[in-house]
């Protein structure tokens, strides 16, 4: 086991490596000069030279490249064009909000897909079979940024249970203790002894969360049900039913265990996508994470904040996978790397 944890890390350096080389070329194919953008439609020419001497942008695309490569590989992802911050502590800023929407979409998700497969799958051809999958069939085909609308339309705006966007109530302000904010809210709970900050920051997480989960539900439940009817046709199955089992210790207990191990694969798929593109729902939802800083990044030419985006999101998203990997020698013994 530490040979392939030792042998996929160092496939993940040139992996990485290859995503910051193609994002940082693929920028000079965005029309706009970041010098000018800064500076404002109004600088004088003289002012956007001086301007690109400073930040490097007169040199020829390779010795850029070189000069960012080398910053790259000291852990410096380089300065906003836009805020002038480092662009590493805008993200580690950022990170926890887009790692708890997605942990939420992503628990609700797995839950509902898992038990809307295995009904799917055990009352095959059924009412509930058809229900479950025609819904699976509408999550995948529901754009997320329309489903995140009709959601604030109708929680929000007509009914008045949920706030619009945001993580947190305006009036609130809360010192964070981890950054996420539904546990600084829990942890609050038992030193301050005070509910509030914990039920605004749950209240602000369902809408935004429930959007980002329709698409993995339906991808969890269409695998879930495909794995659960393949296992439930082996001898095994009607071996254990022969021996009197109960169907509830079949269905848990056989089935499903042995069917988990490509639930765990599209889980931990999903969980990367939806640490990667939860771009439109954060948007939409006004949520402070690295996917609304990205989008605005790319809107204002921003072009280091987003090759430094970019890259980070490419390391969690491989780490995610490797982690998906290492559990699947505790889910399935038989497994031997």
């Amino acid at each position: 086991m530490g040979r392939y944890l030792t042998t996929r890390l160092l496939l993940v350096v040139p992996t990485i490596l290859g995503v910051v080389t193609l994002v940082f070329f693929l920028r000079f194919l965005a029309p706009g000069d970041p010098a000018r953008l800064m500076l404002g439609e109004r600088a004088t020419p003289e002012a956007v030279k001086v301007l690109r001497v400073d930040w490097g942008l007169d040199r020829p695309k390779l010795d850029q490249y070189l000069i960012y490569m080398g910053k790259v590989l000291r852990l410096d992802l380089g300065r906003s064009y836009k805020t002038g911050d480092p662009v590493a502590r805008e993200i580690l800023t950022r990170f926890p909000a887009t790692v708890e929407l997605s942990v939420v979409s992503i628990v609700i998700a797995a839950i509902l897909g898992i038990l809307a497969g295995v009904v799917a799958a055990t009352r095959r051809n059924t009412i509930a079979d058809f229900v479950a999958m025609v819904g699976s069939l509408l999550g995948v085909s529901m754009p997320v940024f329309w489903l995140g609308l009709v959601l604030i339309i109708v929680f929000a705006v007509r009914l008045n249970l949920f706030p619009t966007g945001g993580r947190l109530d305006e009036r609130m302000l809360m010192e964070p203790i981890t950054g996420f904010y539904v546990l600084d809210g829990f942890i609050r709970i038992f030193k301050e002894h005070d509910f509030s900050y914990f039920f605004s920051a749950l209240k602000h997480i369902v809408l935004p969360s429930l959007a980002l989960a329709t698409l993995p539900l339906a991808v969890i439940a269409r695998v879930t049900r495909s794995a659960m009817l393949e296992v439930l046709g082996q001898d095994y199955i009607r071996t254990a039913r022969a021996k009197g089992l109960t169907e509830r210790t079949v269905i848990w207990s056989h089935a499903f265990r042995n069917a988990l191990l490509p639930v765990i694969t599209i889980i931990g798929i999903e969980f990367g996508y939806n640490m990667a593109g939860a771009v439109l729902t954060e948007t939409i939802f006004a949520w402070p994470g690295l996917g609304n800083w990205l989008y605005n990044a790319v809107l204002s030419r921003d072009y280091l904040a987003v090759q430094g985006g970019v890259a980070f999101v490419s390391v969690a998203f491989i780490l995610i996978n490797l982690l998906v990997d290492v559990i699947y020698a505790y889910v399935n013994p038989r497994i031997r790397y």
